[in-house]
């Protein structure tokens, strides 16, 4: 509902007729990479549902729980959230996975509550922001003009650094034991989520990996008798009705996005970032270049300060990012990159996201100290600038304006 007062806003602004201002907002809604954008989700929303729905995720905290050390719980259930959220592309939905799980361990190991809540909410961002199929990663990708499958190895670069790191952290805070029983499971239940994540680096298709994926997921729910083709349909149905939100505010937002670029909105920000820019680089190029990917992740970081949905703060300074990237020289894959990681850092910090929610109620915590243990994120920030501010420019890398 806030993007409509935004939207009316837009049209008595415009200097055009109002046919032809409605006509520029119609064009915004059916661009290419809209569209592509939001049938990703459909499909991105139906996979994580029938895998969820064949046992996926219960098999795979299974599958983690019965290799991970007693004495290793927290940073244990860190990698297990990394993974899940990863293969699934939600944050949201791991963590609603995952929390009782937490929550329950958290009690019997006698473990600091808002130190497990970190660990998973670090390791729900960690998939959140590296995983193929993620909003996050499409919204990125999509608006940059990139592969998905050369935006998660740029993000690599920053992630796995940044995760090892924060097990070190967990590992040196989990100062509790406690014997787990074996967990039960079928290994074949984890299969699905293999299979999207091989297909999905190996630089297949998207569409197609999707597909893929909730046909086999399907498929061994309907081998191993806890599924029908009635189930799966309802199902797929749940997962589009699950990305109703971000599929109608997606085209919202590109409809939005041309009125703004129509009457110069995002060419008047891009100019204001770009006299900082000059300013602090003057006559040294590589400083300029530097200038404008931490311009990139200021942008995406404020706007998702304002609005606390990562996906959306993307969406809204993706264009601003793109003519700094163009302008820059800097490739696609890098600030579609640059986008996610620091919408993500910011969207697991603030006690006021959904995600923090989430976690905090099912923990009975206050959302402040649900965050104070997020040291993915906090890590991650800190080697992304390092990264911006000290890596070499690859001339490989470098396209053409």
């Amino acid at each position: 509902m806030a993007i409509l007062p935004c939207i009316i806003l837009a049209i008595l602004l415009s200097e055009e007729p109002l046919t032809k201002a409605l006509a520029q907002f119609i064009d915004g809604i059916g661009n290419n990479n809209i569209i592509t954008m939001c049938l990703i989700y459909l499909l991105a929303g139906a996979f994580a549902a029938v895998a969820k729905a064949t046992g996926g995720v219960e098999a795979t905290v299974a599958l983690g729980l019965n290799y991970i050390p007693g004495s290793f719980l927290v940073p244990g259930f860190f990698i297990i959230t990394a993974f899940i959220a990863t293969a699934m592309g939600t944050s949201m939905g791991t963590l609603a996975a995952i929390s009782p799980v937490a929550v329950g361990i958290t009690q019997t190991a006698g473990i600091d509550p808002s130190l497990m809540a970190g660990a998973i909410l670090s390791g729900a961002l960690f998939g959140d922001n590296l995983s193929i199929i993620s909003d996050t990663t499409i919204a990125s990708t999509r608006t940059q003009g990139c592969e998905m499958s050369d935006k998660f190895k740029e993000n690599l670069i920053y992630a796995i650094p940044s995760a090892l790191i924060a097990i070190l952290f967990f590992s040196a805070a989990n100062n509790e034991t406690v014997s787990l029983s074996e967990q039960q499971y079928d290994i074949i239940s984890v299969i699905p989520y293999l299979i999207i994540l091989i297909l999905a680096i190996s630089g297949l298709n998207v569409f197609v990996v999707l597909t893929f994926g909730i046909l086999i997921a399907s498929g061994i729910g309907i081998y191993m008798d806890t599924y029908t083709f009635m189930l799966m349909a309802e199902d797929i149905y749940s997962g589009f009705v699950n990305m109703q939100e971000i599929f109608l505010l997606s085209m919202l937002i590109g409809g939005l996005a041309a009125l703004m670029y129509k009457q110069g909105g995002l060419a008047y920000i891009s100019q204001h970032i770009e006299n900082i820019i000059i300013l602090v680089g003057k006559k040294n190029e590589n400083i300029k270049v530097r200038a404008a990917e931490a311009g990139i992740g200021f942008t995406a970081s404020l706007t998702n300060l304002c609005i606390a949905n990562n996906t959306v703060a993307i969406l809204i300074s993706s264009g601003v990012a793109k003519a700094l990237a163009k302008e820059h020289n800097i490739p696609a894959k890098r600030s579609a990159s640059i986008l996610d990681i620091f919408t993500c850092i910011i969207q697991g910090i603030i006690p006021y996201g959904a995600q923090a929610l989430l976690v905090s109620a099912a923990f009975e915590i206050t959302p402040l100290e649900s965050v104070s243990y997020v040291w993915y994120c906090m890590i991650l920030s800190i080697i992304t600038l390092l990264f911006i501010f000290t890596r070499k420019r690859d001339a490989n890398l470098i396209i053409n304006n």
